[in-house]
C-alpha cells in the first residue's frame, strides 16, 4: 500500500455512534439530530420555494470551468508534495437554515479537495488549542511554546499566534522542500511572486501556504498529537459528521513526536494533500462557526475566539483569523457586513450569514464577476420571514 494511501486510512475518522446531548428550543438554536441533516419545505423555515428554486438552478448553471481531472494542478501552484484525486464531481451544494436543509443539488456527499477551506478548519483547531490551554494569549510569540528551530531566528522570533491566523506573520524559512518567499516557477507554477523584502511580522499580510503549513506544524507541537485527529476527535464528531473526510499530509511532511513519525498536514491542495470533504460535513463546520462555536448544549469552540475571528485584520483584505469577511461590503457586495466565508481554489465556498440563520455550501462554482456572491443574494432574496418563530 503507497504511504499516501495509508495515510488517507489513517485520517478518515471512525464513526461513533454515540450522539452529543442536544436541546433545539428553536430556529436558531436547532442543530442536526443525525449523521444526515434534517430536510424541510422552504415554508417551514420562512423561504418562498420559488425564488429559492431560481437561485438552485443559477447555481447549477455557473459550474468551476476547472478541468475534472486536476491537470492543470502543477502548471497553477508548483511541483506537487503530496497526492492528488484522479477527478472531481460537478458543482454541488446545500442550503440549510435554521439548522435544517432546505435544499441540495448535485453530488453533496462527493469527498473531493477543498483547497484552502482548510485554512478555516485550522483555525477551528486552533480554536481548541485556546480552549484546552495549548495557546494562551494570542498575542504570545509561538517560540515560547514552539522550540523546534523554526522561531529561533532574531526575524521569526515575535511572530505570533494571532499573526499567523491572519496570515500577517511574514515567517521566513522552508516548510517541506518549499520557500516562504515563492520564488521560482518550479516550485510554485502561475503562482510564483517575484522576491520581495520581508516586513516586520504583524506588519503586512500575504496568502502564503508555507506560512500557513508552518501555523499548522506549530499546532501539532502544541497538541502533541497529529492535526486531524485533534479534528476528529474535538470538532467532527460531537458535531456528527460522516466517516468519509480526510486529511492528508505530504509524503514527507512528518517531524518526530516521542519516537514516533507523526504526520504535519497543509493548510490546502495547492500541492496535492490538503483536506476532502463533502459539502454535507462543511455545511456543518459552517453551522458550528455560525452558532458561535456552541452545538446544541455544548459549547465546542470558545465564543470569544469565534467573535475575535470575525474582526479584520490590521493590514488583509478583509479578513479575520483565517476566514473571508464582508466589513467593508467588497468581498460579496450586495450582502449584509457580517457575513462571513471560507474559501478555497476551484472554486468552493462557506457562507454563513449571521442576520439569517443561514449557511451555504457551493462547491466547484463559476469565480468570475462575484457568482458565489449573486448566488448568496439570489437565496436571501427568497427568505420571507427573518424573524426567528
Amino acid at each position: 500500500m503507497r504511504l499516501h494511501h495509508l495515510l488517507a486510512f489513517v485520517f478518515s475518522p471512525v464513526w461513533l455512534a454515540a450522539q452529543v446531548e442536544r436541546k433545539a428550543t428553536g430556529p436558531t438554536t436547532h442543530v442536526p439530530a443525525s449523521a444526515t441533516f434534517e430536510e424541510c419545505a422552504p415554508a417551514d423555515v420562512g423561504m418562498d420555494a420559488d425564488r429559492l428554486a431560481v437561485a438552485i438552478a443559477f447555481a447549477r448553471a455557473h459550474g468551476t470551468d476547472w478541468p475534472k481531472d486536476f491537470h492543470q494542478q502543477e502548471s497553477m501552484f508548483g511541483k506537487l508534495l503530496g497526492p492528488m484525486p484522479k477527478s472531481r464531481a460537478d458543482t454541488n451544494g446545500v442550503v440549510v437554515r435554521h439548522g435544517r436543509m432546505v435544499a441540495s443539488f448535485g453530488e453533496v456527499t462527493a469527498v473531493d479537495p477543498t483547497y484552502s477551506v482548510a485554512k478555516s478548519l485550522l483555525a477551528t483547531v486552533a480554536a481548541i488549542a485556546v480552549r484546552d490551554g495549548q495557546v494562551g494569549n494570542l498575542d504570545e510569540a509561538v517560540g515560547k511554546r514552539v522550540a523546534d528551530g523554526g522561531y529561533d531566528s532574531e526575524h521569526n522570533q515575535p511572530i505570533t499566534w494571532r499573526q499567523h491566523l491572519q496570515q500577517e506573520s511574514e515567517w521566513s524559512g522552508v516548510m517541506w522542500g518549499k520557500s516562504d518567499d515563492f520564488v521560482g516557477a518550479s516550485a510554485f507554477g502561475e503562482a510564483a511572486h517575484k522576491l520581495r523584502e520581508l516586513k516586520a511580522p504583524g506588519s503586512y499580510y500575504e496568502y502564503n501556504d508555507v506560512r500557513i503549513n508552518r501555523f499548522a506544524l506549530s499546532l501539532l507541537r502544541v497538541f502533541g498529537r497529529a492535526v486531524p485527529e485533534v479534528f476528529r476527535d474535538e470538532v467532527m464528531m460531537p458535531i456528527g459528521a460522516s466517516a468519509t473526510w480526510r486529511w492528508t499530509p505530504y509524503d514527507t511532511a512528518f517531524v518526530e513526536l516521542n519516537g514516533v513519525k507523526v504526520p504535519s498536514v497543509s493548510g490546502g491542495t495547492r500541492w496535492g494533500g490538503g483536506v476532502a470533504i463533502s459539502a454535507l460535513d462543511l455545511a456543518r463546520v459552517g453551522l458550528l462557526w455560525l452558532r458561535a462555536g456552541r452545538w446544541g448544549d455544548r459549547q465546542i469552540l470558545p465564543a470569544d475566539y469565534v467573535a475575535e475571528a470575525q474582526k479584520p485584520s490590521g493590514h488583509g483584505p478583509d479578513y479575520g483569523f483565517l476566514w473571508w469577511l464582508n466589513r467593508d461590503g467588497k468581498n460579496f457586495p450586495g450582502l449584509p457586513k457580517n457575513v462571513f466565508a471560507a474559501r478555497g481554489a476551484g472554486n468552493n465556498t462557506v457562507f454563513c450569514s449571521p442576520d439569517h440563520d443561514l449557511v451555504i455550501v457551493w462547491r466547484w462554482h463559476a469565480g468570475s464577476d462575484h457568482a458565489d456572491a449573486q448566488f448568496f443574494v439570489q437565496v436571501i432574496a427568497s427568505i420571507t420571514q427573518t424573524k426567528s418563530h
